[in-house]
């Protein structure tokens, strides 16, 4: 399928909530529906960094509709409170659950005693998107963020904390599965309950900073940056176009449920966003029902059909 990533479709009338939008491939994802016409809520934790990413947006795209939120995935209250004001403000079209952590040196808990990279990647999206569905409108789409470290992971039902054996980027890939896991087995809900919202997810493949254009205030590269830069971008991007597979999964009319899509480029990694296939684990049905379950039980939050 063809797709110009810079000719987004007219996203008028919607509203769009994304997770980490004040910062890296969120910021650029909201940026990107803010121009084709669509109302943005910055979802972030830092209300100083959230604030600089809506004056760098108003600066990028005169005329933004946009507004913010403050949330912490690493932090099942302020989910809550979050999904309360969002669900106030009127109906959600988009949900892109971008916001995470990458792989952390030490093991780390979030506020509920949870592994840092599986509290924040996974539980913390999967309470605020069960939390939001009543608000979602019938059109809507959620769409998740995955990586292609995900190819190489699997899950330990028997240590889902990761208290043993803490290895970061494994325990990372891991997060990233259970997301992509996640995506699929609310896909298969949502169709099995007859409802018009999709699930859809996407990657950004390598995705780096120094590759991405200036966003005064919120990021100005410094003098030695392009140059320090330049060796990655035979295999890299910026995080402007790293958005892009994103947006395409929030706002292609044929995408349907359940589809994954990437960059195009050899080993996924740069290029114009593609449909694309998950690894075998993430399509392992038995893991994502089972995951569900324990994700239920782990937040207190629970599926309304």
């Amino acid at each position: 399928m063809t797709w110009n990533p810079r000719t987004v479709p007219a996203q008028d009338g919607r509203t769009a909530v994304i997770t980490g939008g004040n910062a890296g491939i969120g910021y650029h994802v909201a940026e990107q529906l803010a121009r084709a016409g669509a109302h943005v809520v910055l979802a972030g934790r830092s209300a100083r960094r959230t604030r600089i990413a809506l004056d760098a947006l108003r600066a990028a795209v005169p005329g933004a509709s946009a507004t913010d939120v403050r949330l912490d995935l690493a932090d099942l209250d302020s989910v809550h409170r979050a999904a309360e004001q969002l669900t106030a403000a009127g109906p959600v079209d988009l949900l892109v659950n971008n916001a995470g952590v990458t792989a952390s040196k030490k093991r780390a808990e979030t506020a509920q005693g949870f592994e840092l990279m599986f509290g924040t990647n996974h539980l913390g999206p999967f309470a605020l998107t069960l939390l939001l569905s009543p608000a979602l409108g019938t059109d809507a789409r959620v769409v998740s963020l995955g990586s292609l470290t995900h190819s190489r992971a699997h899950l330990d039902f028997d240590d889902l904390q990761s208290r043993t054996g803490y290895r970061s980027m494994a325990v990372y890939g891991r997060s990233k599965l259970a997301v992509l896991l996640f995506a699929a087995e609310l896909d298969r809900r949502l169709r099995d309950g007859g409802s018009t919202v999709r699930s859809v997810a996407a990657h950004p493949g390598w995705a780096v900073q120094g590759l991405t254009p200036a966003r005064p205030p919120l990021w100005v590269p410094g003098p030695l940056t392009a140059v320090r830069s330049a060796p990655l971008a035979l295999l890299a991007q910026g995080k402007d176009r790293g958005a892009w597979s994103v947006v395409r999964a929030a706002t292609d009319p044929d995408a349907l449920g359940g589809q994954y899509f990437g960059p195009i480029g050899p080993g996924s990694l740069k290029g114009p966003p593609s449909l694309q296939v998950t690894a075998e684990p993430a399509r392992d049905r038995e893991a994502a029902a089972r995951l569900w379950a324990v994700s239920e039980e782990l937040t207190g939050v629970h599926w309304a059909a």
